[in-house]
Order: C-alpha cells, then sequence, then structure tokens
C-alpha cells in the first residue's frame, strides 16, 4: 500500500462523526514551537529513517497516526511519512468534553481502525467507522488509559486502564467494542507519572509497555503472553526522561519494522526514539521530529 493510499485509508475512518466538524486541511510544515497556533514537523529537521525499508504493518510493528486534542477540543491527526517523520497535518474534529483517548487495531490488521475515548462524566465511548458507541460508564476513576495492542494473542486488543489508588487493569475488548470484565494485573502503578506502549519492543512478538518514575528513570515491561500474568520484571531502559512531559507510543514511525516511542518537551518539540526490537536497548538516540506541538492537552 502506497503512502498516500495508507493516508486516505485512515484519514477516511475519520471523516464521519454526528460531533465532528468539517474537515478544514490545515498544515504547519514550517511550524516553530513559539506559535501557538501551528503543529507538525519542521521541514529542515532530518529523517531519522530515510534510507529504512517500508514493512508491512502488522500488530507487533503497526501504523497508527498520531493524534493531538487542543483545549478546545479540536482534534488534528498527522500520518507517518515512513521516514521517521509525520507529514503535515490534517483535520479540526471536536470532541467536546474529550479527556483520553487510547487508539486501537480491533482486528489486529496493523492499520489503526478507531480510538476509545473517556470524557469527562466518565462515559467511555468507541468511535469507529464514522459511528461514536458508548461502551461503559464509570471511567472517571481511571486516570491513565491506552491500548498497547493485544496482551495474550487474542483476536482482538485490550485496553489497559491505571486506576487513583495505582492499580493497573486489563480489559479485554471484543469484536463489537464492548469489553470484558476487568482483570487485575499488578498493583504500585501510581509510582509513576506515565505509562504507554504499543506493539513489541524486544523483538518476540509480544506487545510490551515502558514507564517513567517518578525520578526520571524509564522502565520497560516486557510481555509475557500470559493475559493473567502480562507482564515480566521490568528492567530500566535508561534515566533523564523527566526532560518530557508526553510519552506516546503509535507503533513504527518510520517502517522499517520496529514499534517506536514519541516524546514531547516543555518547549513542544517532538522526538522520536526507534525502536530496535533489543531488549537490552529497545531504543536509538532521540531525534527532533517537530516543533509546536505543545499547543496540544494531549497526545495518543
Amino acid at each position: 500500500m502506497t503512502r498516500s493510499a495508507r493516508r486516505a485509508r485512515a484519514l477516511s475512518r475519520l471523516a464521519t462523526s454526528a460531533i465532528a466538524v468539517a474537515l478544514v486541511g490545515a498544515t504547519a510544515a514550517t511550524a516553530r514551537a513559539d506559535d501557538p497556533a501551528a503543529g507538525g514537523p519542521a521541514k529542515d529537521v532530518a529523517r531519522s529513517g530515510a534510507g529504512a525499508a517500508h514493512h508491512k504493518p502488522t500488530p507487533a510493528a503497526p501504523f497508527f497516526f498520531l493524534s493531538g486534542i487542543r483545549p478546545s477540543g479540536q482534534m488534528y491527526v498527522y500520518m507517518p511519512d515512513g521516514k521517521g517523520g509525520f507529514e503535515d497535518r490534517s483535520g479540526a474534529y471536536a470532541w467536546p468534553h474529550f479527556r483520553y483517548g487510547a487508539s486501537v487495531d480491533p482486528d489486529l490488521t496493523g492499520y489503526q481502525d478507531g480510538a476509545y475515548h473517556v470524557m469527562d462524566d466518565g462515559k467511555l465511548n468507541l468511535w469507529r467507522g464514522g459511528h461514536l458507541k458508548k461502551v461503559a460508564t464509570g471511567w472517571g476513576q481511571y486516570n491513565v488509559v491506552f491500548s498497547p495492542g493485544t496482551l495474550g494473542h487474542a483476536k482482538h486488543p485490550d485496553l489497559l486502564a491505571r486506576d487513583k489508588q495505582g492499580v493497573l487493569w486489563r480489559f479485554q475488548t471484543k469484536a463489537d467494542g464492548t469489553l470484558a470484565p476487568r482483570v487485575k494485573v499488578g498493583t504500585g502503578w501510581n509510582r509513576f507519572t506515565k505509562i504507554t506502549g504499543q506493539g513489541d519492543l524486544t523483538g518476540d512478538g509480544r506487545s510490551d509497555v515502558v514507564a517513567r518514575d517518578k525520578q526520571g528513570t524509564l522502565w520497560l515491561y516486557r510481555g509475557t503472553g500470559d493475559p493473567r500474568k502480562p507482564f515480566a520484571s521490568r528492567a530500566k531502559v535508561g534515566t533523564g526522561w523527566n526532560r518530557f512531559d508526553k510519552l506516546v507510543a503509535t507503533g513504527d514511525v518510520d517502517g522499517d519494522g520496529h514499534s517506536d516511542l514519541l516524546a514531547r518537551d516543555p518547549k513542544g518539540y517532538l522526538w522520536l526514539h526507534k525502536g530496535t526490537g533489543r531488549k537490552a536497548a529497545p531504543f536509538r538516540t532521540r531525534v527532533r521530529i517537530g516543533t509546536g506541538f505543545q499547543q496540544y492537552r494531549d497526545l495518543f
């Protein structure tokens, strides 16, 4: 599938919603960090994966777009360019009362095909195929929500949610987007200020997550494939990660077959940490791929 076809496929899934506004086609190829109305990759930024091979997306290294929510509720999307960066942003969809978003690949095709939305009133909605569906209530108790992919080789991905007591819960999604009863998979996760993951970071085909503690150390939790105990003991990745105010995983940004990690710093710079597929050192040295991202209150 060509890059333009991938873009069209993904954007078509964003095109229709009862609460969406019209596509405005905004672009910001020369965004600056001090321009609150701008966002996206700068033209003079080096592309970390310019010569990378283009692998077909898989659940272990999926092709997701990056979504940004502004304080007004407007959402913009950035399509990976397959070279370690993102194309110009597109769209301005309004999501009133939106709190958190969790991008998903419901059928494990390797492509994003929807998202769960946690709203201010605690409702959990599934947005897919231009339709918004209420899935659950009471999600105001969770302060971290994301989908790392599938944690137990099921046909549909899992959601992970951390409650305010630091308990981590796994929700198995179903074909219709509803959720199986939650399963407790860990305690003490309130020691972390950021938790994320999308796909495989260690080369074993299992979904992994990373978590940053209050001292700025980043930890890797390797997937086990056991949905009852989905993570092995944590392994230290590195220190100094408190320089970032947002960590987000969208899968394989540069098309090399390994899932990557994105990080935003307080100045609004967006950094790519390319995945290596190796447990001992899952990320390469960071590369700056965008500016102006401080305008978003949430990225997912």
